[in-house]
């Protein structure tokens, strides 16, 4: 049974960071390309941003490129977003996706509230 499940978030002041991971489990975590999206209240659902299976290549909106760095340990089973520069737009609930066999897999969430 493929699950995934982010932690990090929190309550931040703008200009800080967070470093959100989700934790990935029944499947090959290392053969596929992880994505993390983000959903603000009243809003769709966004891509944040992409990596390759090996890590060696990645992909960003550009409302993050700059700010956030995606990574993972395939040893661990876990990709990571590190945010930076945090803004009050970037409050919304971040989730990780991983596409097998044409479905979509989401985590449950984990909430960034960006506020003074």
């Amino acid at each position: 049974q493929v699950q995934l499940v982010e932690s990090g978030g929190g309550l931040v002041q703008p200009g800080g960071s967070l470093r959100l991971s989700c934790a990935a489990s029944g499947f090959t975590f290392s053969r596929y390309y992880m994505k993390w999206y983000r959903q603000a209240p009243g809003k769709e659902r966004e891509l944040v941003a992409g990596i390759t299976s090996s890590g060696g290549s990645t992909d960003y909106a550009d409302s993050v490129k700059g700010r956030f760095t995606i990574s993972r340990d395939n040893a661990k089973n876990t990709v990571y977003l590190q945010m930076n520069s945090l803004k009050t737009e970037d409050t919304a609930v971040y989730y990780c996706k991983v596409r097998l066999m044409l479905n979509n897999n989401w985590g449950q969430g984990t909430q960034v509230t960006v506020s003074s």
